[in-house]
């Protein structure tokens, strides 16, 4: 069997043995006879509305943790998505590293040796219980290090109100065609400004643009892991969206390059938008502004497309304080279901683990995260555990809008991206 199925495999077999080991694995780790040890975490914070989930989160998991585990304490420091990769930047260029770092992206962290990989961090059952898809993108040359903390993944919104308005039923969105002509209707039948809200500005278009290649049956990497943004399957996509979408006035009043997910997401919550892209966070203000929505996977080019996009967020160890022991535990403990399943449904996430998201996909109390668990497992994650990727991400961030736009060129646009692409990599 293929890596990832077996890692799949591997993880239903050893998620049952996961959770009867607590004892076990409280003991992996250890102070291993150095005395009491200070553990430096630092973490993002999920509360965009300036809560204190996030706080309340480490605070009440460190502390049960420390009672476990008498010999080791961890320092915990917050901060916002903003700041904290420049800060955690900032720690590891001035020396003084965090031991952990919950944070967006880990590779360039492990392309420079500084963090421990799983396998010398983790015990066997907790790091064989991540889904497969997530382990695949936290590895570089093969070699697991970026260890996913939480994951989404996206569905196509749908504003109920106006679907029943234009006469369209949203569980028959299966194809491209139908998405157009449900748009077109919208258009010709209700007020919606944006009959398809399409944000490809710099704030995320990266994965805006990921989700359609997908759909169009391709994607931004080949099967051995090469970029090929410029395939002529991800030209004849954006053909589309130019021809079908965009020229014919369907994706409302702002060009998609100067949309932005944010305010596109805004705009729905308003009831202007008919449909668009969006993640699970967009249900609970969907919910709050009183629109009633539906969610349907993205259609595909001929039909439900083989796989979907996934995003993952990272946790790590960095080894400059040599305290692998005590923060291989602590990682073990963090992994638990019961840690793992509360952080991912107070914040209308998804659990990155096998018998975390079996647990979650059982209980009631989830059912409106299920559907996006449903598409987690055959997921594809953007290439993340490329160095250059951060910079390809941001040439399509700042250039794929032009490819839509009056008069412009899908082929010409990709093809300059891919180029870029190609420099990038060789330069890995």
């Amino acid at each position: 069997m293929g890596r990832a199925v077996q890692r799949r495999f591997l993880g239903l077999t050893a998620a049952a043995a996961a959770l009867t080991m607590t004892a076990v694995l409280a003991g992996c780790g250890g102070s291993g006879g150095s005395g009491d040890v200070t553990l430096k975490l630092v973490a993002a914070d999920y509360d965009v509305a300036g809560g204190e989930n996030s706080k309340k989160y480490w605070a009440d998991l460190t502390a049960a943790f420390e009672k476990q585990h008498p010999g080791i304490e961890v320092d915990v420091q917050i901060e916002s998505w903003s700041d904290v990769d420049r800060k955690v930047a900032e720690m590891v260029k001035a020396g003084k590293a965090p031991d952990v770092a919950q944070i967006g992206a880990y590779a360039d962290y492990a392309a420079a040796g500084k963090l421990y990989s799983a396998d010398q961090l983790l015990s066997i059952p907790v790091q064989s219980n991540f889904l497969g898809p997530l382990a695949d993108a936290g590895e570089m040359k093969l070699v697991q290090y970026g260890l996913p903390f939480v994951a989404s993944t996206r569905l196509l919104f749908y504003n109920k109100e106006l679907f029943a308005e234009a006469g369209v039923d949203g569980a028959d969105l299966k194809t491209w065609a139908d998405l157009k002509s449900a748009a077109e209707k919208l258009k010709d039948k209700t007020d919606a400004k944006y009959p398809f809200a399409l944000p490809l500005g710099p704030e995320e278009a990266q994965a805006e643009t990921m989700m359609w290649l997908l759909s169009g049956g391709d994607g931004y990497v080949d099967p051995v892991g090469k970029y090929s943004i410029d395939s002529q399957e991800n030209i004849d996509t954006f053909q589309w969206l130019k021809d079908n979408l965009v020229d014919e006035k369907l994706t409302g009043p702002v060009a998609p390059g100067e949309l932005n997910r944010k305010d596109a997401f805004t705009a729905f919550t308003r009831g202007e938008v008919g449909m668009l892209n969006g993640h699970p966070s967009l249900m609970q203000a969907a919910g709050k502004a009183g629109v009633e929505f539906g969610m349907v996977a993205l259609p595909g080019k001929e039909g439900k497309p083989k796989s979907s996009m996934g995003v993952a967020d990272w946790i790590m160890g960095f080894k400059q304080n040599g305290h692998r022991k005590e923060v291989g535990a602590f990682l073990d403990f963090v992994f638990s279901d019961e840690n793992v399943l509360r952080f991912a449904g107070d914040n209308d996430l998804l659990p990155v683990t096998v018998s975390a998201s079996e647990a979650m996909e059982q209980n009631a109390a989830h059912k409106e995260l299920q559907p996006f668990l449903k598409e987690l497992p055959s997921s594809v994650l953007p290439p993340v555990g490329k160095t250059s990727w951060a910079k390809v991400s941001e040439s399509i961030k700042t250039t794929i809008g032009k490819a839509v736009q009056p008069g412009g060129n899908p082929a010409s646009v990709l093809g300059r991206i891919g180029r870029e692409a190609e420099v990038a990599e060789q330069a890995e």
